[in-house]
């Protein structure tokens, strides 16, 4: 019997690659907010971020370099005032 074929993805913070179901969805939504998609199935444009703790340490937050990053997969300019609200729940979502 043939095995099914696991879905893979690249975190966008070390850009290694994970099976889909064990990173955490970031997605753009058509209203043009970043919210995180736990479910998987958010209508939007979806990047990812793997459960390492380099990649979800808030002192990755404060360097900037997330900001950039999201921008850059997400395809879009975020604000000043998005990005601590998306922080903010990142945060809260990990227990910080």
């Amino acid at each position: 019997m043939k095995q099914k074929k696991i879905p893979l993805r690249k975190c966008i913070v070390c850009q290694e690659m994970f099976p889909k179901k064990e990173l955490i969805r970031v997605v753009r939504t058509p209203a043009e907010e970043i919210v995180i998609d736990l479910t998987g199935k958010a209508a939007g444009r979806g990047t990812y971020v793997c459960r390492q703790d380099s990649c979800l340490k808030p002192d990755a937050f404060a360097s900037g370099k997330w900001k950039k990053v999201l921008e850059r997969a997400l395809n879009i300019t975020i604000s000043q005032e998005k990005y601590d609200t998306f922080r903010n729940q990142w945060m809260e979502m990990m227990g910080q």
